[in-house]
């Protein structure tokens, strides 16, 4: 079977109240699904329009006609299982890497929970053969490269509706199996795709709906470890809590991320004996006065870098950007995206609602939030490790013999490259290219805006694990461990439990994918969790 860890909570699939979180507990965490009942008495109605009409012979697109440019093409109803397998089987040309167990079973998930809409018109017995699917831990193989988001995710939904036939392959016992095998072993019985089942498995945003779900989730936890790691720098270069007062944020400029952020970083600072109140700044710089005049120079900084005092604003952007992807997300999880739709005693929808366009703009809006925290954290890595910047603390962290030691000059590089890399990786969205006979002349490129945020996730979780690294040695070389709050503590221990100090210079690239790994993991902020009780918004 496929390695995925059995969750006792179900999940309700009726095509109105799926959340991203369900999502994600059906894809990482085997939550079982379970169809509503309202949601196949829904699909008993429309299902029974469609074949009312569909036994007339009546003109209906792909159900009746041939698809995309020869919708012009009749196709009589006697042709209905034919029809339906061809346009599975030709369509199921996906090509490059498979997408992972986890994302291939959010993408079903998805897709179940648009059918369960109850538009589609297909039989009850897809909805159940998805949900026994994802209950018995059967995952489609499914290549991430062939959508072009217009009328849908064609081509990856279309290897995943290849395996409800018993065609195609699926993930098993961790490598492709042919699904007819697994099927045999299972003692299931391929389906046959009736009116229109195949053009509804296939024709809908699901792909790039289950996977941007997936990477949505995943960034605000990336999020909160950005804070997390944002809190231990303000607390190691001893920077001011004046910046993340309630009232600069609630009152002054209530942007909903802002005000969270805010939040957050006062809860990780809270007890520390290194941050300042804006009053004790005061006071230093006045008692630095010569002869009632101010000097030129002091060591007294009323006010610290952008990098630490900015990330409510910064970060905070962040958060704003994927509470609005989250809500589009959601929006689609639980909207009818295929074509054409069946409504009880309406005429039959022949639209467009397959066209991921709104995804395709969310999830490049995310691509480019993320890029942000990416800088962010880099520029606060460049901090710690420039001597002029980072407040008194020795060239690159070096913890002994400078220049016989490099420290963590070496480890800037990666994070630098993979910020440059992030900024190489433009909007999807505005990349239209006119495919299918110029029938699809406008299309999303959706997945592929769902494919970059991921990509830069896994980038940031690079970049942020230099910073964790550094931010633990300059705790380190400072020698300031007693003085940092509950939750600096509990961070600094968090990294510390898996990765030493660097007393002198080491073999570092198995210290930074270990650190990645767990923060792509969340480990650090259930850590934090866990010892302080604090819970970040």
């Amino acid at each position: 079977m496929s390695s995925v860890e059995i969750s006792t909570a179900p999940v309700t699939f009726d095509g109105q109240t799926l959340t991203l979180d369900a999502v994600r507990r059906v894809a990482e965490e085997g939550a079982q699904a379970h169809v509503s009942p309202e949601a196949v008495a829904k699909t008993l109605r429309s299902r029974a329009v469609l074949e009312q009409l569909a036994e007339q012979n009546v003109p209906i697109y792909g159900v009746t006609t041939g698809y995309g440019e020869m919708i012009y093409m009749q196709v009589d109803k006697s042709k209905e299982v034919e029809l339906q397998t061809n346009l599975v089987r030709s369509h199921s040309s996906g090509v490059g890497p498979l997408f992972a167990v986890d994302e291939a079973r959010a993408v079903m998930a998805a897709r179940l929970n648009t059918l369960a809409k109850g538009y589609s018109a297909v039989r009850p017995e897809i909805l159940e053969r998805l949900a026994l699917y994802l209950n018995r831990g059967i995952v489609p193989a499914v290549p991430e490269i062939g959508s072009l988001g217009a009328s849908g995710d064609l081509v990856p939904l279309s290897h995943l509706a290849a395996t409800l036939i018993g065609e195609g392959y699926v993930l098993w016992e961790g490598r492709p199996t042919p699904t007819a095998t697994v099927l045999r072993e299972q003692g299931i019985e391929p389906l046959r795709l009736r009116f229109k089942e195949g053009l509804a498995l296939i024709n809908g945003t699901s792909a790039m709906t289950g996977l941007g779900s997936l990477v949505t989730e995943r960034a605000m936890v990336q999020t909160r470890q950005a804070e997390l790691v944002s809190a231990l720098l303000n607390d190691v270069l001893r920077g001011s809590a004046s910046p993340f007062l309630a009232e600069g944020h609630d009152v002054a400029r209530p942007h909903r991320g802002q005000i969270d952020s805010a939040a957050n970083m006062r809860a990780l600072l809270a007890g520390s004996r290194l941050i300042a109140e804006h009053g004790e700044l005061r006071r230093q710089v006045q008692e630095l006065k010569e002869d009632g005049k101010a000097v030129q120079r002091t060591d007294a900084y009323l006010q610290k870098a952008y990098t630490l005092r900015a990330v409510p604003q910064i970060l905070g952007a962040v958060r704003d950007t994927l509470y609005h992807a989250r809500e589009k997300l959601r929006i689609e999880l639980n909207s009818a995206n295929d074509n054409p739709l069946f409504f009880d005693g309406e005429e039959i929808f022949h639209g467009a609602n397959f066209h991921g366009q709104p995804i395709a703009f969310v999830m490049d809006f995310v691509t480019i939030a993320l890029t942000q925290l990416g800088v962010l954290a880099e520029r606060q890595l460049n901090r710690l490790l420039n001597r002029h910047l980072s407040y008194g603390l020795p060239e690159f962290l070096v913890a002994a013999d400078p220049g016989l030691n490099c420290g963590f000059a070496g480890a800037q590089y990666p994070a630098t490259a993979l910020v440059a890399e992030n900024r190489t990786i433009g909007p999807a969205s505005t990349q239209s290219v006119p495919s299918n006979g110029d029938n699809q002349d406008v299309v999303s490129m959706g997945l592929i805006a769902a494919r970059n945020a991921r990509r830069v996730l896994d980038n940031n979780n690079r970049i942020l694990a230099v910073e964790y690294l550094a931010a633990a040695q300059a705790v380190d070389v400072s020698g300031r461990a007693e003085d940092l709050g509950p939750a600096s503590r509990a961070t600094y221990d968090a990294v510390r439990s898996l990765v030493p100090t660097l007393g002198v210079d080491r073999y570092m690239a198995d210290d930074i994918e270990l650190v990645a790994a767990a923060l792509s993991r969340g480990e650090f902020l259930a850590a934090v969790g866990r010892y302080t009780g604090t819970e970040l918004r």
